[in-house]
């Protein structure tokens, strides 16, 4: 029995963030849309609504079916979750007439509430609403007030459903996260014991019993995903699994060489396939970023394809999918219509008529490395920055050539391992060099040069939806540079990228 709270979505943008504040109390969640979501069960503890981007009021808002859930077992209803339960049920919402947007306090906290125990009078909340719950049906109660929202949160007298205006799963409500408590251990009764070691503990179990003695193929990228996933299911299956290593000529300096082994030396059995000259010779003169990506998954596709067939009876395929890829898929509002190719390689269950098992697939990313970490694995796999699927092939604008990839190639390995040396790594969450299809003047000795930009690359983020340039030193920035230009032919300016994402992404391509 695996005890949970149901987070259900009605497209907010802080959804994921309502489950990452639960699973960081230590009690298993689930996101669902508003309007699919299971029967409820003695597994599920409790029930949240999120917030959302509509109104109550609006004709196209969006009404969830709580028949089998409000009043029966524990419902917390957070901004237009809390306006639902006060509209729905014979209150008033209206559109505000006060900013209630941003920072606000409590005046008011009824701390004989079990939601508000050891909540403090005049902390810290954060509004972010337009329309506001004006009148509460006669059997709700207030239990907490701003100073211009008089109903900030409210309980419903004879059930345990609450309401509360503010978002707790924010940083900026300083005590939200002992109000999610309050809610998930004390009120729904949690256990709070779903830690990545009992985690390991269930999943390994559960793939021994589904797998058996069967045969499965994981496509290994190097990243942290794949290499938990590889790692967890050698733990449930052994030498059953056959993980297979794919070397397009795009990845970074000697990391084929060094990641093979590294797998190697913790015990998994893994094919290294070298497709260099398959991968390169056919993305020749190829400049448009899309088709680039498209060569590079469909090629993974038909190598991956053709070794997973020398390894007799497999059954079912493995893939490191984690849950907000799951979200996203199952989300309210659909799914996305531009999900980036590099992010998946769809079209291997397909092909090659295989199950799939998804052994990360309740994982967020930073759980996946607490999970790893459970297990053992050493840092240098789990502690990598994030890499693209397509590799280097988007960090080089234009078409590759091999002479590019070299170029690429050595400039990034003296940043990164000057990151390392300089104990910067670790502080930046994503870090690489691109190539750009321009050329500068310059001077070296007595001679003009005309070679090759490359710009430097460092940000920080805590998932790579939104992300901030890293104030990187510049004494670093100084000496990465020469040393670049230094050793580097080919290259003889460098320029470092101030950019923040949003407006600007990530990688270039």
């Amino acid at each position: 029995m695996q005890e949970k709270i149901l987070i259900l979505d009605f497209g907010s943008q802080y959804t994921q963030l309502i489950a990452r504040r639960v699973r960081e109390l230590n009690v298993y969640c689930e996101i669902h849309p508003f309007n699919d979501f299971p029967e409820p069960d003695s597994d599920i503890r409790g029930v949240i609504l999120s917030g959302s981007p509509y109104s109550v009021r609006d004709s196209e808002a969006l009404y969830p079916d709580l028949e089998k859930i409000k009043g029966v077992i524990p419902l917390l209803g957070v901004c237009y979750g809390a306006q639902y339960l006060a509209h729905n049920y014979g209150g008033e919402v209206l559109p505000s007439n006060t900013r209630e947007y941003g920072r606000a306090n409590m005046v008011y906290v009824d701390n004989s509430n079990p939601l508000f125990n050891n909540i403090t009078k005049g902390c810290q909340v954060w509004m972010s609403h337009g329309d506001t719950i004006a009148r509460i049906p006669a059997n709700y109660k207030i239990i907490g007030s701003t100073g211009d929202v008089e109903i900030g949160a409210y309980h419903i007298k004879g059930e345990d459903t609450w309401g509360i205006q503010f978002h707790p799963e924010v940083y900026h409500t300083v005590e939200g996260k002992q109000i999610l408590e309050n809610f998930v251990a004390g009120v729904c009764g949690c256990s709070q014991n779903w830690t990545p070691d009992s985690f390991v503990e269930t999943t390994v179990r559960e793939l021994r019993a589904k797998l058996g003695n069967d045969k499965v193929v994981l496509g290994l990228s190097g990243g942290v995903d794949s290499s938990v996933a590889g790692f967890l299911l050698n733990k449930a299956i052994g030498d059953n699994l056959t993980s297979i290593f794919v070397d397009n000529g795009l990845l970074r300096k000697g990391e084929f060489e060094k990641v093979l082994e590294s797998y190697k030396g913790l015990g998994l059995n893994v094919i290294g396939v070298d497709a260099v000259d398959r991968f390169l010779d056919e993305l020749a003169g190829v400049s448009e970023p899309e088709k680039k990506r498209k060569i590079i998954g469909r090629v993974f596709i038909e190598v991956f394809e053709e070794e997973a067939r020398k390894v007799k009876n497999v059954i079912w395929l493995a893939q490191g999918t984690i849950y907000p890829d799951v979200i996203e898929s199952v989300s309210v509002n659909g799914p996305s219509a531009t999900i980036k190719s590099h992010h998946n390689v769809g079209g291997l269950p397909g092909k090659m008529n295989l199950k799939v098992i998804e052994p990360l697939n309740l994982l967020f990313k930073d759980e996946v490395r607490k999970v790893g970490s459970a297990m053992g694995m050493p840092d240098y796999i789990l502690k990598r920055h994030p890499f693209p699927g397509p590799g280097l092939s988007i960090r080089i604008l234009g078409d590759i050539t091999r002479e590019k990839v070299r170029i690429l190639q050595e400039a990034d390995d003296i940043y990164i391992e000057g990151l390392k040396k300089s104990d910067l790594y670790d502080k930046v969450w994503q870090a690489g060099v691109i190539l750009l299809p321009v050329k500068s003047v310059g001077v070296m000795g007595d001679e003009r040069t005309y070679e090759n930009v490359v710009v430097l690359r460092a940000v920080g983020s805590t998932d790579g939806m939104t992300a901030d340039w890293s104030n990187l030193p510049y004494e670093f920035l100084g000496r990465i540079s020469n040393e670049i230009i230094n050793k580097v032919k080919g290259i003889n300016r460098v320029v470092y990228d101030i950019s923040s994402k949003p407006p600007a992404t990530i990688e270039w391509e």
